[in-house]
């Protein structure tokens, strides 16, 4: 379990690596762990699968609904991804910001790359955006946990393990590296990184009056 950090401006956490790499189970682990953190639910144009919630898992919209979004400028990021759009909302993220806390995304790096750019530019993401790569276990290993998520046929499974090639070569673009191992090796990593970042000087924290 964390121990308990000062409290401070919100940050922007954003978890990238290939499909079946493990991000979905690392971030709701550190949601569980860690108080002053939320998901940010984001948009996809993609159909639900069995068991996902409109709301909870994704906002589901239709490719239509998605481009209107998109041209209006709604989107912190987003990306087309295996055919179909994803992105997070500006104003989602804005909110959870306001009220100082720290928004932890899954995304994939193309995203992750178009959310750098942004938090250059826009002053409510200055100095808070802390990207991680989970850089994912030989091929063999990837294609196994794909295989038993049950989600994607066989052609679908080599898509994913091509581009998965593709977005492990960026891992350099992210600020940390985290190698996966064991889940609890994988959790272990993540949340060192959570707590340096939260203990990171930066302006707003919030410490205990002294002497």
């Amino acid at each position: 379990m964390l121990p308990p950090l000062p409290e401070g401006p919100g940050l922007v956490f954003v978890l990238s690596g290939p499909a079946g790499s493990g991000k979905t189970t690392l971030c709701d682990l550190l949601l569980a762990e860690a108080p002053r953190a939320r998901r940010l639910v984001t948009c996809t144009s993609r159909a639900p699968r069995p068991g996902e919630r409109d709301g909870v898992d994704y906002h589901f919209l239709s490719a239509a609904a998605f481009e209107t979004a998109l041209a209006a400028g709604e989107f912190f990021e987003h990306a087309l991804v295996h055919g179909n759009h994803y992105g997070s909302r500006a104003r989602d993220a804005r909110a959870l910001l306001e009220q100082r806390f720290d928004v932890l995304l899954n995304i994939d790096v193309q995203g992750a790359a178009t959310l750098r750019a942004k938090a250059a530019a826009d002053p409510a993401l200055a100095g808070k955006l802390v990207d991680i790569f989970l850089y994912p276990p030989p091929v063999a290993q990837l294609r196994e946990r794909l295989r038993k998520r049950a989600q994607d046929d066989n052609e679908e499974i080599e898509r994913r393990l091509r581009n998965a090639a593709v977005e492990v070569a960026r891992w350099g673009e992210f600020g940390y590296l985290l190698p996966s191992g064991t889940r609890e090796e994988d959790v272990q990593r993540l949340r060192a990184i959570y707590i340096a970042e939260r203990l990171r000087e930066r302006p707003g924290l919030a410490l205990a009056a002294w002497p």
